[in-house]
């Protein structure tokens, strides 16, 4: 079943199940996405499940900062509403990769790049989002490939 299909069929079962938090979230979601491939087909492009990949990814990054934020702040209910949009989220994501499976992931790119030096970084960021979006945070990615490449 492909990726938006899932989200429609949670939608309908978070309906069924008169989940007011859970319907919220996915249907947040499902906007996202519907914004997204409007703005996709005037660009031109189609937008495919590597797209929806990493807007769902960018979205839980962005809740996780906002819960941070509320917890600075002394707003608990609100951080737990982020935390719990961000756990609704990641239930439509691939498992995220671990430190050491990270690690073997840009030590194959960078070998499969041929890269040599910090300038090949972009071509093994390249290989990195076709393969792994969704599962690893590329910013912490980058860092690694600078380390290894540097």
């Amino acid at each position: 079943m492909e990726l938006i299909e899932r989200m429609q069929a949670a939608q309908k079962d978070a309906m069924r199940a008169k989940d007011a938090a859970r319907l919220s979230a996915i249907r947040m979601m499902l906007a996202a996405v519907k914004d997204r491939e409007i703005a996709a087909r005037t660009a031109g492009g189609p937008m495919g499940e590597g797209d929806v990949l990493a807007l769902l990814g960018k979205m839980v990054k962005s809740r996780q900062d906002a819960a941070a934020v509320y917890d600075q702040g002394g707003r608990p209910e609100l951080a737990a509403k982020e935390r719990a949009e961000v756990a609704v989220i990641e239930e439509f994501l691939p498992r995220a990769l671990s430190a050491d499976e990270a690690a073997a992931a840009v030590d194959a790119a960078v070998a499969e790049a041929g890269a040599t030096s910090v300038k090949d970084m972009g071509r093994v960021m390249a290989i990195l989002k076709a393969r792994h979006t969704g599962q690893m945070d590329f910013g912490a990615a980058g860092a690694l490939v600078k380390a290894r490449l540097g």
